[in-house]
């Protein structure tokens, strides 16, 4: 089975092309959507263009997908994307979604007027649990946004390992927002992952406003691995 795949760059899509690649599945494409507006109903904004340095360490085809981020522009172009896959092939849609009942709502009925079956292989899954495992198996990511109350922004723009995940699992249960960030508590990029062929070096600046910060990626490189 070939799926098309909902590629943010975030840990959630990221991990779901993992598990699709070991479960035997063959992945078609990549689909970036790039929103105009920075709160999109559908999609990640922040710093999603990256994802072409993503796509080349794991030396897979991209589509970027510019949308409004209006509610029914962004489920139009969601349409059209599938109507695509279709075209060309592909048999199922591959997503990252993890707890929120619109996203997967939205993509099931719309697949389904194209008879593609849907994988969300983090659907349900524990939240604290799940963010744990990221570190422990390869999984290396940044934070490019938060906007919690409580949400430890000083991790902003750096790594997170097995230390600073125990870190925001204790704030989210001191404040009572998603570890895993399924809420728009916060936004990542994944640095490294098992199926990447080399690291990504990304530089950039950091900004914040109350209890919103973002950073904004500027430069990225791809690194080769050392032996």
């Amino acid at each position: 089975m070939i799926l098309c795949v909902l590629f943010s760059g975030g840990k959630d899509s990221t991990y779901a092309l993992h598990w699709a690649v070991f479960k035997g599945f063959k992945l078609g494409k990549l689909i970036t959507f790039i929103p105009e507006r920075d709160d999109s109903w559908m999609f990640q904004y922040q710093n999603v263009k990256f994802t072409k340095f993503q796509a080349d360490s794991m030396g897979l085809p991209l589509t970027f997908v510019n949308t409004s981020g209006e509610k029914s522009s962004e489920l139009s172009d969601l349409k059209s994307v599938m109507s695509s896959c279709v075209d060309e092939g592909m048999d199922g849609v591959l997503t990252g979604a993890l707890l929120s009942d619109y996203q997967r709502m939205n993509i099931n009925m719309i697949a389904q007027e194209f008879n593609l079956r849907v994988f969300s292989p983090l659907w349900r899954k524990n939240q604290e649990e799940y963010l744990r495992w990221l570190p422990k198996e390869g999984f290396s990511f940044i934070i490019t946004h938060s906007a919690s109350l409580g949400f430890p922004h000083d991790l902003v723009g750096k790594e997170i390992g097995e230390a600073e995940v125990e870190r925001i699992i204790l704030a989210s249960r001191k404040f009572g927002f998603n570890p895993a960030f399924e809420g728009g508590e916060a936004e990542t990029f994944v640095t490294d992952a098992p199926l990447f062929n080399k690291k990504i070096d990304v530089k950039g600046k950091k900004s914040c406003k109350g209890d919103s910060c973002t950073f904004l990626i500027e430069k990225v490189n791809l690194v080769e691995r050392d032996i």
